[in-house]
């Protein structure tokens, strides 16, 4: 019978793992730019400013600009009409739009993710807090109904199509991928606009697949 000690094994196997190591490497990479957003809602009033700012580890980004598509056209902030004031690194946003989206993009055409903002305009209704990025894997996330005054109240949360309440805030404990979906609220004066939340999963970690143990 034809038998294989288990050390012959050993080589074929570390040279699969290289091999999959290597792939990782020259796969495509994501910038690592990304646009930073403040306050990090998704939702907010009418008229209510957003300062955005191109980020690469926390450093200003250089040679990036923050855009958006407006009537099919791509704007650069502070360079069209009505969209932005350039204040040192940051682009601040009024916004109006039932809907505006914006990113952040390099002269070669590399882009960041991009970032949905929902704009409520009904000054009797409300909004949910959510954030406007994606949240990473493991974290917790505080859901509130807000009014235009700036008061929280209790609000009945619809996540996921699932209805919890009557509460005051709705709190999301080490999010998963699973929790990715739509969110909304509503309280007697009228219901929020519908946001997704974002999960972002951890990074993968080339140093530990290339000590990986192979047995």
């Amino acid at each position: 019978m034809f038998s294989r000690h288990p050390d012959t094994m050993k080589t074929p196997c570390v040279s699969l793992l290289l091999g999959v190591c290597v792939l990782l490497l020259s796969a495509p990479t994501v910038s690592a730019v990304s646009l930073s957003v403040g306050p990090n809602l998704q939702q907010v009033f009418s008229g209510s400013s957003v300062d955005l700012s191109c980020v690469d580890d926390g450093q200003t980004a250089d040679g990036w600009t923050v855009k958006r598509t407006r009537g099919g056209l791509t704007e650069d902030c502070g360079a069209a009409p009505g969209f932005g004031r350039l204040l040192g690194s940051y682009c601040v946003v009024d916004l109006s739009a039932p809907s505006e989206t914006f990113w952040c993009e390099d002269s070669s055409g590399q882009q960041s993710d991009r970032v949905s903002f929902s704009v409520q305009s009904d000054t009797k209704a409300v909004i949910l807090e959510i954030p406007a990025l994606p949240v990473r894997t493991g974290s917790d996330v505080i859901l509130r109904c807000r009014q235009r005054n700036g008061d929280t109240v209790k609000a009945y949360f619809f996540i996921k199509g699932s209805h919890h309440g009557l509460e005051r805030e709705h709190i999301i404990t080490n999010i998963q991928q699973a929790d990715e979906g739509l969110y909304c609220a509503t309280d007697q004066g009228g219901k929020s606009p519908q946001s997704s939340l974002r999960v972002r999963g951890q990074n993968t970690d080339i140093t530990s697949c290339l000590k990986a143990d192979v047995k």
